[in-house]
């Protein structure tokens, strides 16, 4: 059993890398890195921490801990799953290093994630266990891959990349897009040419597609 003391030391660690993490990304929060931030010798953080694989888990870890899980909650299946699922979303949002984190195909031990889930399928509990799994299974990966893009959009628009925004990006290359879309052969790119309404962001990426598949699964859940 850890000590008061060895809790506290591996807590400060796995703050001081997500907060590595989130400023510049997963692969800036090396053992060495965080231990320069605590201002200690690199070993120094091995006596606390095997090494960065379970580092980054510990990381995810907290991450996830850090939603709170409303209680008692919606007592709708449809409420209380897209709520956990925003939840899944909002994590991301505060941690794009997040994503490339929690494998959908060999997902890491983070309990706190895991309780996210957990309380997200409550209201499905009178499901087949394998249909909860998989309807689980969907909507965490339908978050988790919508925000692997986080974490390339944050490096894109950082100082040490190309320093401005996605919006910027478009409106630079507007010319190049006109070229290729007038040219007769996308004719649905063109019908949008001009339309200013139109906002596609992460955030509406991910609104309209939560949508969509909730009005699925429910299909799936009244058949």
């Amino acid at each position: 059993m850890q000590s008061a003391d060895e809790r506290v030391a591996r807590e400060r660690i796995v703050l001081a890398a997500i907060a590595i993490a989130d400023a510049e990304g997963l692969q800036a929060a090396s053992m060495r890195r965080v231990a320069a931030e605590l201002g200690v010798a690199a070993m120094a953080l091995y006596r606390h921490v095997p090494g960065k694989d379970e580092l980054v888990v510990l990381m995810a870890d907290e991450a996830a801990g850090r939603a709170e899980l409303p209680e008692p909650g919606p007592s709708g299946w449809r409420d209380r799953l897209e709520q956990g699922t925003r939840l899944q979303w909002e994590m991301h949002r505060r941690h794009p290093w997040l994503a490339q984190v929690m494998s959908t195909t060999r997902p890491p031990l983070v309990p706190n994630a895991m309780a996210v889930v957990e309380w997200s399928m409550r209201a499905l509990d009178h499901l087949d266990p394998a249909d909860m799994i998989y309807v689980a299974v969907t909507m965490v990966n339908y978050a988790r891959g919508t925000a692997v893009n986080l974490e390339a959009e944050a490096e894109a628009e950082a100082e040490h990349a190309t320093g401005i925004t996605s919006q910027q990006y478009l409106d630079a290359n507007d010319a190049a897009m006109q070229a290729i879309v007038t040219s007769g052969r996308f004719p649905m790119y063109s019908s949008l040419a001009g339309r200013h309404d139109l906002e596609i962001n992460l955030d509406t990426i991910f609104e309209f597609g939560l949508r969509r598949l909730l009005d699925g699964i429910e299909v799936f859940v009244t058949r």
